[in-house]
């Protein structure tokens, strides 16, 4: 036990361990944000083609087609990610020229988590109301009008929760890479924390870890709340609107 308040002491006191965590910081937050960024888009485009593209959807695609997307989704969804990641490695090595390091742990995380963020946004998409859709449908407006001026304004809100999940999980899922090569506060505390059986420092990375996670979420459910408020007062105006005589006659 004196040994773990030795080392947690000497973390605090060295200038070198402050360093290493500053840029340990640093490193996970850029890679969490460009990960998530990149596989919130490519999970946002494959769950609009799975909500749009089914059977009763507003456009409607083969098949066949659809269930290869859902199965190549529901295959990467279940492999682990340490594995997944030793599976795509060569991808990184392709596009960024190294298999080690903080930038090359970013293509391993977006293909693991571009699956995982596409069937959170499926299940958002499904959550509007039909009516809506039918609505729209009836006024004559193109499916991809639906998809971007109905389907997506409508579950604004739901989207910002989603992003908020995407982001945790990314770094979770980068902090997971350090033990592979990976950078960041995962690299820290398996190069300095485990392999030197210093547990202060394992204790330090973690903690740092659990205060993004905290901000991450307070920033993404304050802008989500907010968004969700700005919508329902805005639906508000809008039926008062049609309710009144004079903006009927009007919209007529």
């Amino acid at each position: 036990m004196d040994k773990f308040w030795n080392d947690l002491a000497e973390v605090f006191a060295s200038d070198r361990y402050l360093e290493e965590f500053l840029t340990g910081t640093w490193e996970s937050l850029y890679s969490t944000v460009i990960a998530t960024v990149v596989a919130f888009l490519l999970g946002l485009a494959l769950a609009v083609l799975l909500v749009a593209g089914e059977r009763d959807g507003v456009r409607p695609l083969p098949g066949p087609l659809m269930k290869v997307v859902n199965i190549v989704i529901n295959i990467l969804r279940s492999v682990p990610f340490l594995i997944l990641m030793l599976f795509v490695t060569p991808l990184s090595l392709i596009l960024l020229g190294t298999q080690i390091g903080t930038v090359a742990s970013i293509p391993p995380l977006v293909v693991a988590a571009a699956p995982f963020v596409a069937r959170l946004v499926e299940t958002s998409l499904r959550e509007v109301d039909p009516g809506v859709i039918e609505a729209a449908q009836a006024m004559g407006c193109t499916p991809f009008q639906i998809i971007r001026k109905v389907i997506l304004p409508e579950c604004l809100p739901s989207l910002i929760s989603c992003f908020t999940t995407a982001f945790i999980t990314i770094l979770g899922y980068g902090a997971m890479a350090g033990a592979i090569g990976g950078g960041g506060l995962g690299k820290i505390a398996i190069n300095y924390g485990y392999h030197r059986y210093n547990l202060a420092v394992c204790l330090v990375a973690t903690v740092l870890i659990v205060i993004l996670v905290q901000i991450a979420q307070t920033i993404g459910s304050a802008i989500a709340a907010r968004v969700d408020h700005q919508g329902k007062a805005r639906k508000v105006r809008y039926r008062v609107r049609l309710n009144d005589p004079a903006h009927r006659e009007e919209a007529e």
